[in-house]
Order: C-alpha cells, then sequence, then structure tokens
C-alpha cells in the first residue's frame, strides 16, 4: 500500500508541474516556482467538510495571501478516496511560502472559516503531510 501512495504521489506532482512548466515555456521561461504538495487525511465521514471549506473558502484566502492553487486531486483507490485529500499550492520562493502561510495561519476570515467549519466536530485525522519541490532542469515538460 505505501509503494502505491508513492507512486499516486509521483503521478500527481508531475502533473501539476507539467502545467506549470507549460505556462513558463510558453512565455520562453523555466517556472522559478517553489511547489508544496500537501496531503490531508480526514477523519471518518469528514472528507464532504473538507471538500466544502477547500471550494468555498480556502482556496480563495490561499490566493489572497499570495498562493497559487495548482491542482487537487482525490485517489482512485477505495482505502483512501473517502479520506484524502492530495494538492499542490505554488509559491515565488520558500521565503515568500513562509510568508504567505504565517499571513494565512493569522487571517481573522480563515479563523471564522476554521471554526465554522468544524462546529460538527473536527476534520482531520492527523497534521498534513507537506513535501516541497523544485523543477529540474532536465524535467521533460519543460521542454514542450
Amino acid at each position: 500500500m505505501r509503494i502505491r501512495s508513492a507512486v499516486l504521489v509521483s503521478v500527481v506532482a508531475l502533473a501539476a508541474l507539467m502545467g506549470s512548466y507549460r505556462l513558463g515555456a510558453a512565455a520562453g521561461r523555466q517556472s522559478p516556482r517553489v511547489y508544496e504538495l500537501r496531503t490531508y487525511t480526514t477523519l471518518p465521514g469528514r472528507m464532504p467538510a473538507l471538500h466544502a471549506r477547500f471550494r468555498d473558502h480556502t482556496m480563495r484566502l490561499f490566493e489572497k495571501h499570495g498562493m497559487r492553487n495548482e491542482m487537487y486531486w482525490v485517489p482512485m483507490d477505495s482505502a483512501r478516496r473517502e479520506n484524502t485529500l492530495i494538492y499542490i499550492v505554488s509559491h515565488e520562493s520558500r521565503s515568500a511560502a513562509d510568508a504567505s502561510w504565517r499571513a494565512f495561519a493569522t487571517d481573522t476570515a480563515w479563523a471564522r472559516v476554521q471554526k465554522a467549519s468544524e462546529a460538527d466536530g473536527a476534520i482531520l485525522a492527523k497534521s498534513p503531510e507537506r513535501v516541497w519541490m523544485t523543477t529540474t532542469d532536465y524535467s521533460p515538460a519543460g521542454k514542450r
């Protein structure tokens, strides 16, 4: 199961990077952005609340604080499709990412959204998993 998850994460990351590389290549440059892959695991039955929070509020708040929403996915395998959200946001740099997350965490709008979305109980089963990524100079997506 761990191997399947690793393969899924690799495929997900590649798909997101290909889209961003195409934009950079079209402009005649390679993307300098920093990508952050995040995996959220919900408590049983709480996936709809997480989807609603992202769809209705969180994505907009990310953009407000300088994060670019790249891609969002749910796994197809039965073991994780009901409790896992995987997404990638990108940032101008790692320091910009740190500043964005600090601003997001202290935003009063986020505090209200989080409180309202958890009125029926906590959503996440554990802290999100994070992977920081940068593009390679040999990525095929950057040459298209």
